[in-house]
């Protein structure tokens, strides 16, 4: 069976310093996966060496069964999309959620061509999955947030990619649209249709959604545990790697940590 992704002994070097180093790491086709970890632990790094944005210092990397310095990246990219809640990617003002869907057939940030009747009712479709049907015709920059990162997330599924990252989906979002974002997740295993593989990269557990069969927990840009969601965020495991004692329990499919207050006295005293 092709691995969505398949990383051997990889890792990305930057001014002398190492971001990443030794990841060995796979994730099924049509698997829904986690990139886990504190801020700079090299999550979002790695993201952008599976979109092939950077390429690694040293190590292998697959992705959809083709080889990094065999196949031709932007060959590659069609089959994939990386969603990002803080990009440079900037729309057109003008275009409505309905014309950003339809710029992910073209790759554009405008939809400089005239779509075709097929790509309009592929749009209308993806937006009515995400839950956007009833501002198709809204401007992109009345909408929210929340609702921004969901039609960002229907522009990359119009192509039905192979595979899709969200680097950091919910950042910023209040509990709902956070909560709006995550069903989209989930909606993708839901469907009859397959699904691509699917990989979030987040710092937190609860925004983990019950179909995440795959975690790689990062710590100092090696990975300090990976498996399933049970064996990966344990309480042992997250307080090492956190650096504070952690609670994990799971409920309905999903998991939540927390950290008693009676700790917090003496987090401030770290140095």
């Amino acid at each position: 069976m092709i691995q969505a992704i398949h990383l051997l002994d990889v890792g990305f070097q930057r001014e002398g310093r190492w971001i990443l180093n030794q990841i060995n790491w796979s994730v099924p086709a049509g698997a829904c996966a986690a990139i886990l970890g504190p801020n700079g632990c090299g999550k979002s790094t790695l993201a952008r060496i599976i979109a092939g944005h950077l390429w690694p210092s040293v190590g292998q990397v697959q992705v959809l069964g083709e080889t990094f310095g065999q196949v031709d990246l932007h060959t590659l990219r069609r089959g994939l999309r990386l969603v990002q809640s803080v990009s440079a990617l900037e729309m057109d003002p003008d275009l409505t959620a309905i014309d950003v869907a339809l710029t992910g057939f073209y790759g554009t940030v405008g939809l400089y061509d005239p779509p075709t009747r097929t790509m309009r009712h592929e749009a209308g479709e993806v937006l009515d999955r995400v839950g956007l049907h009833h501002v198709a015709d809204h401007r992109f920059t009345t909408l929210s947030s929340g609702e921004r990162m969901r039609c960002l997330i229907a522009r990359a599924l119009v192509v039905r990619p192979r595979l899709l990252l969200l680097d950091e989906p919910t950042a910023g979002l209040d509990l709902l649209a956070r909560e709006q974002v995550l069903a989209t997740v989930q909606g993708l295993f839901e469907a009859q249709e397959a699904a691509p593989a699917v990989v979030s990269i987040t710092h937190h557990l609860e925004e983990l959604p019950p179909a995440t069969s795959q975690v790689l927990l990062l710590s100092g840009g090696r990975a300090a545990a990976q498996g399933s969601p049970a064996d990966v965020l344990r309480d042992d495991v997250l307080s090492t790697v956190y650096g504070c004692p952690m609670h994990v329990r799971q409920e309905g499919g999903r998991f939540y940590v927390q950290v008693h207050p009676g700790a917090w006295q003496s987090l401030l005293r770290r140095r």
